[in-house]
């Protein structure tokens, strides 16, 4: 793919359905207080963490506080045949909440109750609202946990909407794995379930895998039924440093292709190593990085990361610190989680470009050594993080977004990664969905059969096209 020219050139395609002032009465008549046309309320809604800036903001916001809420709106919505974009937290980074084609955000915050948790079978229901850290504290004094960890503290129906992923799915999964059942409002406003509390079922169409990932495009997720597990016997921390980033992807490959049964492992180059220092006070060896973590029995994670620690030797690994306690651990992993706003505060006013294409283990250290390369070429400032056990790896990009030169020189390295992973059998995203921003890298991966199945789908479940309209591909 070519760069684009300016920022026009990659900009999403904004075309505002009208919104009748009778829709809005209507809405006002059945929500009160619970509807927003604020325009603060509604900028706020308007926006999230991509690098798309003066977007409209949508008609309306309505908080939902339960199913019916939910039932309500959206069959308000499609008598009159607007948009309606469901609406977390707003930490996505594709462009998922923007209202392109006008509407109104719902807002499922409010709706943060965890309805029921099933210890003995290792299950727990909650709606969308529920934030992961929500849903730790909740399950703590029950000896178990929810692993998925996205980086944010982000809601789970908005983790489910994206099928997140983060730095423990090496050893437990994306949301893909661990969503056994919801409920969902449909676009003719009808309450279905998909799944069951069971572990496996052969029964119909997989449903439930369909919603997870579709980022509010087929339904709006009201309940959510996940896997839990036991929270580990030990749990021991890990960082080493490396004197390269070719060192550093090596050892990981080696750790997986050995079969280690490493909980996390994330890299961060050294310049990203810089950043976290300077934002978090801390005085991490400014040299790229690996930040791993074992879970199991006392001797397990010791065997575990002494044959890691054997193998990083053999790549010039060293200053390895050991973190055994839970203030130590939360110490190194607040490092790693506050590497995107370090990046974004290196720069004050810029946005970052985040990629988060995802390769075959074994093609790990090529896709990323060469694309780290173009980038430091570039001269373009950046960041570099990933969870590379799983053959992922994200460049925050920091550019001014009304630059239009910033922004086509991101948007070409973006292009050149992205094309890069396809050939090397990868994907264009590993976990922060498609949106506006990976539109033109899905039909180059997915192809035109596929996309054409994907609208039929799409087509079939909403006609009018009130769901979060103009995502995943421009319908």
């Amino acid at each position: 793919m070519n760069a684009p020219a300016d920022s026009a050139a990659f900009a999403p395609l904004v075309s505002p359905r009208a919104v009748p002032e009778a829709f809005l009465a209507e809405l006002r008549a059945r929500f009160g207080a619970q509807c927003s046309t604020a325009l603060a309320v509604r900028e706020h809604h308007g926006r999230d963490e991509s690098v798309y800036v003066d977007m409209p903001a949508p008609a309306a916001v309505v908080f939902a506080e339960s199913t019916r809420d939910v039932q309500d709106a959206v069959q308000l919505c499609a008598r009159h045949q607007v948009p309606v974009i469901p609406f977390g937290i707003g930490s996505s980074l594709e462009g998922h909440l923007l209202a392109v084609q006008g509407g109104i955000s719902l807002d499922l915050s409010r709706m943060n109750q965890v309805l029921s948790i099933n210890a003995e079978d290792l299950t727990v229901t909650v709606q969308p609202g529920v934030t992961r850290k929500q849903l730790n504290e909740e399950l703590k004094s029950t000896g178990l946990f929810f692993p998925i960890d996205p980086g944010a503290d982000a809601t789970l129906g908005g983790m489910c909407a994206t099928r997140a992923s983060g730095t423990n799915a090496v050893r437990y999964g994306t949301m893909r794995e661990n969503v056994l059942a919801l409920e969902v409002v449909t676009a003719r406003a009808e309450v279905i379930r998909t799944g069951t509390r069971a572990r496996k079922s052969s029964a119909g169409y997989d449903l439930t895998r369909l919603m997870v990932g579709s980022e509010g495009t087929l339904g709006v997720m009201t309940e959510i039924t996940l896997r839990i597990y036991p929270l580990p016997e030990a749990i021991l921390a890990a960082i080493c440093s490396f004197p390269s980033i070719a060192d550093a992807v090596h050892t990981v490959i080696e750790i997986i292709q050995l079969g280690v049964p490493i909980a996390r492992v994330e890299l961060l180059d050294g310049k990203t190593v810089a950043m976290v220092n300077r934002h978090a006070k801390l005085s991490l060896r400014e040299e790229p990085m690996l930040l791993m973590e074992f879970h199991g029995s006392p001797a397990g994670v010791k065997e575990q990361a002494e044959t890691v620690q054997d193998l990083a030797s053999g790549h010039g690994g060293q200053a390895f610190e050991w973190a055994t306690t839970p203030e130590e651990r939360t110490r190194l992993w607040t490092a790693r989680h506050n590497a995107y706003f370090a990046g974004v505060q290196s720069r004050p006013g810029c946005r970052a470009i985040s990629t988060d294409t995802c390769v075959p283990i074994s093609r790990l250290a090529e896709c990323l050594l060469d694309s780290a390369a173009e980038a430091d070429a570039s001269g373009i400032t950046y960041f570099l993080v990933g969870h590379v056990g799983d053959g992922i790896f994200h460049f925050g990009y920091l550019v001014d977004p009304r630059d239009a030169k910033e922004l086509a020189l991101a948007e070409d390295l973006n292009h050149k990664l992205v094309s890069r992973a396809l050939r090397l059998g990868g994907t264009c995203t590993g976990e922060h969905g498609v949106g506006l921003h990976k539109m033109d890298f899905l039909r180059e991966e997915a192809g035109l059969g596929a996309i054409d199945m994907m609208r039929a789908i799409k087509q079939a479940l909403d006609p009018d096209n009130i769901l979060n309209p103009g995502k995943i591909f421009a319908a």
